[in-house]
């Protein structure tokens, strides 16, 4: 049980009584919740009567860690507005970043899928179908309306980002800074424009969660309900369909994937029309540099930032890069894909 004195509870007091349950509060009992890559901290705060909220807040004195507060506030409640299966959000202090929101309990889509082995039974399938069908509206409905305004990181998703952020991130993190192996750059740069130049001509007018798999997505009362949309931002459809679907934390075969697509169109296509060939050749390049991004923040979480939560997961994501370059149109990346089978040596040999 977290001490209240570990809380802030003069600005907690006040919220609570915008949230109309002053009364009582004094009795209030906090217990931490556990986060995973975020320096964030998470509490849940047990209300007189029984109500469950969960309080958020950000490290004291953190320029950033407040810019994403505020961004978590504005687009949680313009997506929650939208009809998008988001947490309702109660209140926010604007000085210390703290927000209250809607409790939704412990169980997420991970969890159910076995702690990251191939999943089986049909709730997981049913919870599948309903995360890509609700993606669809959140992408198309909290699209319209979205003001980059609201953005604290970037805002909106595009070429420089994939290069920087994501391939550049794959280099330096994975390659450079934790293997330590020695690369063709001149060749990865040409093969790595090439690949974000086709991601790039992907239309980027649509609401991006960009960490859409299965920790963020939580299931309370049998529905899905997305949480961590704070680095949301405009981009192309495809991204957040491929975290799901190569999400290394669960195993999805191939078939699976394939039809969670097909699923995905369906749904995609009540709200509005688009060519599912151009998309699919989109999800294809759009999946290559999310999984230049996973490997890139495993490494850097995993072993810079010590978080051995993501360690076991880095061969696995290394093997769904090789599967999604041997797919690739003409296999044009034979520099990345050499590197890709060396990093993959290297990692067995020291056990990474």
């Amino acid at each position: 049980m977290e001490k209240k004195e570990n809380f802030p509870l003069a600005i907690l007091y006040p919220l609570l009584d915008r949230m109309g349950i002053g009364n009582g509060a004094e009795r209030l009992q906090v217990s931490p919740l556990a986060g995973d890559g975020s320096q964030r901290r998470f509490f849940r705060l047990h209300l007189p009567g029984g109500r469950l909220v969960v309080a958020i807040l950000p490290p004291a004195d953190d320029a950033p860690g407040m810019a994403e507060a505020r961004s978590a506030w504005f687009i949680g409640r313009h997506l929650h507005g939208a009809g998008v299966p988001v947490p309702e959000l109660f209140a926010f202090d604007r000085q210390s970043g703290l927000i209250l929101c809607e409790d939704l309990g412990d169980t997420r889509l991970y969890d159910l899928a076995g702690d990251g082995a191939v999943p089986g039974g049909e709730n997981i399938w049913q919870y599948y179908r309903q995360a890509v069908r609700e993606l669809a509206r959140m992408q198309v409905r909290g699209g319209q309306g979205f003001d980059p305004a609201w953005c604290w990181d970037t805002p909106r998703y595009d070429r420089a980002l994939m290069l920087e952020r994501e391939s550049g991130y794959f280099l330096q993190s994975l390659c450079l800074d934790l293997l330590r192996m020695d690369v063709d750059r001149d060749g990865l740069q040409r093969e790595f424009n090439a690949i974000a130049d086709e991601a790039s001509a992907a239309p980027a007018g649509f609401f991006l969660h960009r960490d859409f798999q299965s920790r963020n997505i939580m299931i309370k009362e049998n529905r899905v309900r997305f949480i961590d949309f704070q680095g949301g931002r405009p981009g192309p459809l495809a991204y957040d369909l491929a975290s799901l679907l190569i999400d290394p934390y669960v195993a999805l075969p191939p078939a699976v994937q394939n039809g969670l697509v097909g699923e995905y169109l369906q749904a995609l296509h009540t709200y509005m029309e688009y060519d599912p060939e151009r998309f699919r050749r989109e999800y294809h390049y759009l999946s290559l540099q999310r999984n230049l991004q996973i490997l890139g923040a495993f490494a850097f979480l995993g072993y810079r930032c010590g978080k051995s939560f993501f360690r076991p997961f880095v061969r696995p994501a290394l093997c769904s890069l090789r599967t999604l370059l041997a797919e690739s149109p003409g296999h044009e990346y034979p520099v990345l894909s050499r590197l890709v089978e060396n990093c993959l040596q290297k990692a067995e040999k020291y056990d990474i």
